[in-house]
């Protein structure tokens, strides 16, 4: 298994389906990951709190390697009720943060120089197996985990023109189901994507949208732990809005799922094509918002008095990264992408901080 620091387990020259056929990219070496006190996390017993976001896992080829590297909390990526192609190439790019924290980044010609400072962008548009393909996959997935991981799967609806409010959470109910019919330990349903064009990309922005999906999901898996994936809240009054909306029916939240900024390449075009050239920017460039949203999410849900687990994602890539989420009241850290290039991130953090 792997260990390669710096190596990229997925190759940036390849289709997103090549991907996820072949595999993660890793070295032959089986490091060996360290032993740690079970903790819990939604109720779910885990050798750490420590784990993978949805976006690099798009199948049980890639969940498998990455539970033998000592991540805990593996996220099956998002996954939908029909299938979906991927954006066309590039998906993954390399940027440098010109001008933060909003502003444009820019393409870099060449990969980082050092690998616990990279930020990236990504343009893949959620696409999705089969549901009879991905059902089957979750359930070989689950297979792989050993004692003390868990299995997250993350789904979306797909909407359709002149689909109700209603019809789209019927659509994330339905597929919220079939996870957990494969053997899903917790499901994820994902309300934010910056790189879609239908209405699933911003429903957390909508509480009483997201009050709706939250309560149809929940009535689909039963007890089974679900989490809500959201972006930043930029407009203050929203944030008690959706707690409200959606803290009876939820057990948690993930956050932050990217930064959508505009991606140019040293030209001035935009990297993904006009249509997208606003996209989700992931890594060093979103750490310390990520963790800024990730406090201010928690101080609202102590707030207001609610029982609701915080995952936070964005920018880890070491153990003092994860600190700065763990400091600011997450219950978990998730990565997004540093995992691709920092393949043994898990086993540092269990050999520095066992507790965690």
């Amino acid at each position: 298994m792997s260990a390669e620091q710096g190596r990229l387990a997925y190759d940036l020259h390849a289709t997103f389906e090549e991907n996820a056929r072949r595999g993660p990219l890793l070295g032959t070496d089986c490091p060996k990951v360290p032993e740690t006190p079970l903790k819990r996390f939604l109720g779910l017993p885990v050798s750490s709190r420590f784990g993978i976001a949805s976006g690099l896992l798009p199948n049980s080829r890639w969940i498998g390697p990455y539970a033998r590297l000592g991540f805990d909390l593996l996220t099956y990526k998002t996954v939908r009720s029909v299938p979906r192609a991927s954006h066309p190439m590039p998906n993954w790019v390399f940027v440098e943060d010109t001008k933060p924290p909003t502003g444009p980044v820019t393409v870099l010609d060449t990969l980082p120089g050092a690998w616990t400072d990279a930020s990236s962008s990504v343009c893949f548009g959620m696409p999705s197996a089969h549901p009879d393909h991905w059902r089957g996959d979750v359930a070989t997935s689950r297979q792989m985990l050993g004692p003390g991981q868990a299995l997250i799967v993350s789904v979306v609806a797909s909407p359709e023109p002149g689909w109700t409010l209603e019809k789209t959470a019927e659509d994330f109910a339905q597929c919220a189901a079939w996870a957990v019919e494969a053997g899903a330990q917790v499901v994820e349903a994902n309300l934010s994507c910056p790189n879609v064009c239908t209405a699933e990309g911003t429903l957390y922005l909508d509480p009483q949208a997201s009050g709706l999906v939250a309560r149809q999901v929940r009535e689909a898996i039963g007890a089974t732990p679900l989490l809500l994936k959201v972006g930043r809240f930029d407009q203050e009054e929203i944030l008690p809005r959706f707690l409200d909306s959606v803290a009876d029916s939820v057990n948690g939240l993930t956050l932050l799922n990217c930064i959508s900024r505009e991606v140019l390449l040293a030209d001035g075009r935009p990297a993904f094509g006009e249509g997208f050239r606003m996209a989700g920017v992931l890594g060093r460039a979103i750490h310390r918002p990520a963790v800024e949203a990730v406090r201010r999410l928690k101080e609202s849900i102590l707030l207001q008095g609610l029982d609701l687990a915080v995952a936070g994602v964005g920018g880890v890539a070491s153990v003092a990264d994860a600190a700065d989420f763990f400091d600011a009241g997450a219950d978990a850290v998730l990565c997004g992408s540093s995992p691709a290039w920092l393949p043994d991130l898990a086993i540092q953090i269990k050999e520095a901080r066992p507790d965690w």
